[in-house]
């Protein structure tokens, strides 16, 4: 049997050198000299069958790009290509993957706008090696001068392959950011624009990482180890280490501390004219296409809301105009029965819910040829004012079993519960159990999703498009038709076609 575990860390600012706090699901903090790590409760601390040899471990980091309003956008997007590899202990990269081989070990390093994870999984006998690992990966970085010109060199091969690609869904998710999100927070390049490339260099990765990776900013968390030895560990290899980064104060530029901005929501259109006649990846040629993604307001995760715009997502699904079908894909969600099945000239049509930790963005992505663009955004306003129209409740039940059924399944995941706990008690200092999500589920009503659905049709209409777009309507035209109650364009006529 073994405990969920979560180490919560704080760098002591007197002797730059990394301490432990005692922090609880109520909140109260507990005194900071304890001599061994304390742990917090996951609001009632339950003993959890331990399956298999393996665990997974990891740092969950308030890092990202979200917070690179004061630094040149890439910052993240460098230390991502940076992880695992030159340490204090170990010389590069191939002898941190030589002694992950060595305990059956993988490691892997993700980045959001929000939230930076490093985490490995490895045999659970090996959890002494695996810590000691991670805290030189995570505390230890060397980043030297050949290692940030190779990181440079891997983003600007990642740039061009994503220009090459036939689906440009990143792309796509970097500009609805950006039209949403103007010029802040989360409206910062995820992905290193071009021009900064060049731009990032050591010292900058130094200030940033002084400012941006400390300790009240991580959370340690495991998943399938005993608590105690997962405390005894990470108080041997996480406590009194001063990260390498202020070993050299020149490396480090004064600034004025880490960007505590909230998230201010604008609204506005980014539009991205190019030729994608040619994007093909193979010798069978991809159809050209123009893709259109409309985003509303929605909220938070720590919204009394968030679960109903969970639940609208699922309701309105979607995806691509050719799927193999079976159980669970969705194929009675709106965005397959009125769009996809209706209109044979749509390529993909697929709705997203991303919440942050202030803010969140709906948004509905759709292609198709470019000469169909105007009849692409008429369809797909229709299908969002339409949220706040009748719904039946076969689709809501069909939509919230669904939920519940990919909530359970996913966390059957080791390192996907270890990715959920750490992320909720990065966000809230505490994790609610899956039950608590399953329920409240299952208590969304009809009322619910039309709540939800005024509440994000009643804010400015954040537009991202891509591709030859010639047809696609004024933005303007788009505001009013979503003001609409029957979401239609207004009428617009020219002599000349």
């Amino acid at each position: 049997m073994f405990l969920r575990n979560i180490v919560l860390v704080r760098r002591s600012l007197l002797e730059c050198e990394f301490s432990l706090r005692y922090l609880c699901s109520s909140g109260k903090d507990f005194s900071s000299s304890s001599s061994s790590i304390p742990t917090i409760p996951l609001t009632s601390p339950l003993p959890q069958n331990k399956f298999g040899q393996f665990c997974t471990v990891g740092v969950a980091i308030n890092s990202g790009s979200r917070y690179e309003v004061a630094y040149p956008s890439g910052i993240s997007h460098f230390l991502e290509k940076l992880a695992y590899m030159s340490t204090d202990r170990f010389r590069n990269r191939d002898e941190i993957l030589q002694e992950l081989e060595k305990h059956g070990g993988i490691s892997d390093c993700q980045g959001s706008r929000d939230t930076l994870i490093y985490a490995m999984s490895a045999k659970t006998a090996s959890l002494p090696s695996i810590i000691e690992i991670l805290s030189e990966v995570v505390l230890k970085p060397k980043l030297t001068q050949e290692e940030v010109e190779d990181a440079r060199w891997m983003i600007k091969f990642e740039l061009e392959s994503l220009n090459m690609k036939p689906e440009p869904e990143p792309l796509l998710m970097e500009y609805i950011h950006a039209a949403a999100y103007r010029d802040n927070t989360l409206g910062l390049a995820k992905i290193c624009p071009p021009e900064n490339v060049s731009i990032v260099d050591k010292r900058l990765l130094h200030t940033y990482l002084h400012n941006y990776h400390t300790s009240d900013r991580m959370v340690l968390a495991g998943v399938g180890m005993e608590h105690d030895a997962l405390v005894s560990v990470a108080e041997k290899y996480f406590g009194n280490v001063k990260p390498s980064w202020n070993e050299d104060s020149r490396l480090i530029a004064q600034t004025k501390g880490p960007d505590q901005s909230m998230a201010q929501y604008t609204g506005g259109i980014i539009k991205v004219e190019k030729d994608l006649s040619n994007v093909s990846m193979g010798p069978t040629p991809m159809p050209e296409l123009a893709h259109f993604v409309v985003g509303l307001e929605s909220c938070s995760h720590k919204d009394s809301d968030f679960i109903a715009f969970c639940v609208l997502n699922m309701l309105m699904g979607g995806g691509g105009s050719f799927s193999a079908g079976g159980p669970g894909k969705g194929m009675y969600t709106r965005l397959y029965l009125n769009v996809l099945n209706k209109h044979h000239w749509m390529y993909n049509a697929t709705a997203y819910n991303h919440a942050y930790d202030d803010s969140g963005l709906f948004c509905i992505h759709a292609s198709s040829h470019p000469s169909q663009l105007r009849h692409v955004v008429e369809v797909i306003i229709r299908e969002l004012v339409n949220t706040a129209g009748a719904v039946y409740e076969d689709e809501l039940n069909r939509a919230k079993t669904q939920l519940q059924s990919m909530l359970m399944m996913n966390l059957e995941a080791r390192p996907v519960v270890f990715e959920d706990v750490a992320r909720q008690v990065l966000a809230n200092h505490h994790r609610k159990p899956p039950q608590f999500f399953y329920d409240q589920i299952a208590r969304v009503t009809v009322d619910d999703i039309r709540r939800v659905a005024n509440r994000m049709l009643s804010s400015k209409p954040a537009i991202a498009a891509y591709g030859s777009l010639s047809k696609l309507p004024k933005y303007e035209d788009i505001q009013s038709a979503l003001l609409n109650k029957a979401g239609k364009m207004p009428q617009r006529f020219s002599l000349f076609r």
